[in-house]
């Protein structure tokens, strides 16, 4: 199998409509992961789509904004369209307004930054957050990591479907692979996770925020000192039981 169709899950089919929307997805996707501009022929051979198709899709990226050509070395990267309709996009998730109230309170409560974290074909996205006072003069950057690798990413590739599970699974190697199969029941069914944050220091609680359906829209999560453990996830689990009341009577 080529890159394409380990990330994309399916053979690329370059007929028709869909087939077109389908590359121009992956070149995007592809873009979103190693330099911040690539080469053309790169992308091709990542692909496994030919040149010529590759070169089309990305003048037509190029001209709506979502990819941008960097004008001294020719290669290609993401667009600021992206940017917009990425904000758009979250500003109209319910759950981001359900939890907004709670983010400050918990924060001052534990004394560390708080996240709200959204998974999406295997990885997850650190959307929101609200800071610690003595975070100091550097602001931890949005973060996108493999699910599997974040107390947070655990617990939403746990309750997402089989084939939200095998993507999160195709990011990690054989032995977290072997690990996350042989925990998935133990992760869906946990009220919260922690992960061992290494490059942070403590560890990370998450817990779930199910929506009116009882189904996690998001997962709440923040990195403590391992004694801190306990206090934190009761402060996360109020907060996200909160949220997910509004939720439910959205």
């Amino acid at each position: 199998m080529t890159e394409a169709e380990t990330r994309s899950g399916t053979q690329t089919d370059s007929r028709g409509t869909l087939g077109t929307l389908r590359n121009a997805a992956l070149l995007l996707d592809l873009l979103s992961d190693g330099p911040a501009h690539q080469q053309l022929t790169e992308l091709a051979e990542r692909s496994g789509l030919s040149l010529p198709t590759v070169h089309r899709l990305l003048r037509s990226l190029t001209v709506a904004g979502l990819v941008e050509q960097d004008p001294r070395s020719a290669r290609y990267g993401l667009g600021p369209e992206l940017v917009r309709l990425s904000q758009r996009y979250l500003a109209r998730l319910p759950v981001l307004t359900a939890l907004s109230p709670y983010l400050l309170p918990v924060r001052d409560a534990l004394h560390t930054s708080v996240h709200i974290v959204l998974y999406t074909r295997g990885s997850v996205a650190y959307v929101d957050r609200a800071d610690a006072a003595d975070i100091g003069p550097y602001r931890e950057p949005h973060r996108v990591e493999p699910a599997l690798r974040t107390a947070p990413g655990r617990i939403l590739a746990a309750h997402a479907d089989d084939p939200g599970w095998d993507a999160a699974l195709a990011l990690v190697d054989s032995t977290e692979r072997a690990l996350a199969t042989g925990e998935r029941s133990h992760w869906r069914a946990a009220t919260h996770l922690t992960l061992a944050a290494a490059e942070r220091g403590g560890t990370e609680v998450a817990v779930p925020v199910p929506d009116g359906y009882g189904h996690p829209a998001a997962a709440l999560a923040a990195t403590v000192a391992d004694g801190a453990v306990p206090q934190a996830a009761a402060h996360l689990i109020r907060a996200a039981q909160a949220a997910s009341r509004t939720l439910g009577h959205g």
